[in-house]
């Protein structure tokens, strides 16, 4: 992967959350997450990098664990024609499905959703 695509869904992902200011942003050891565009980009929008150990897999299962339903949901229902189908038919089911409908138990059953609207409207009212 070039750092390029790392910075660039960082810059989304920043551009779309408002304020990101001391938000953590997780990643592996690959070269993408070490490059100079990658850490000026979370340094310009004051965000703290955190990496995870070498050789500790355990660092990665959230997200094996994810590809593997995006894998199964989305990428192998249908042969897509373009790559834009594809990329809206992954944003719709992480919106939508993943981050929408999956209740999750660390989160008290709430959806990511639900809990986010919880949790950031106490913080709002109070700032």
């Amino acid at each position: 992967m070039k750092s390029h695509l790392a910075v660039a869904a960082l810059s989304n992902a920043a551009a779309r959350r408002g304020d990101v200011a001391s938000c953590v942003v997780h990643s592996d050891r690959g070269s993408q997450f070490r490059a100079r565009k990658y850490v000026h980009t979370l340094h310009r929008h004051d965000m703290v990098g955190s990496m995870g150990r070498v050789g500790a897999c355990g660092d990665n299962a959230a997200m094996e664990s994810f590809f593997s339903l995006l894998q199964k949901n989305v990428l192998n229902r249908r042969a897509w024609a373009t790559h834009q189908e594809l990329r809206i038919a992954i944003i719709t089911w992480i919106e939508r499905t993943y981050h929408g409908r999956r209740r999750q138990d660390a989160l008290g059953r709430l959806t990511p959703t639900e809990y986010e609207t919880i949790m950031t409207t106490p913080a709002t009212q109070a700032a």
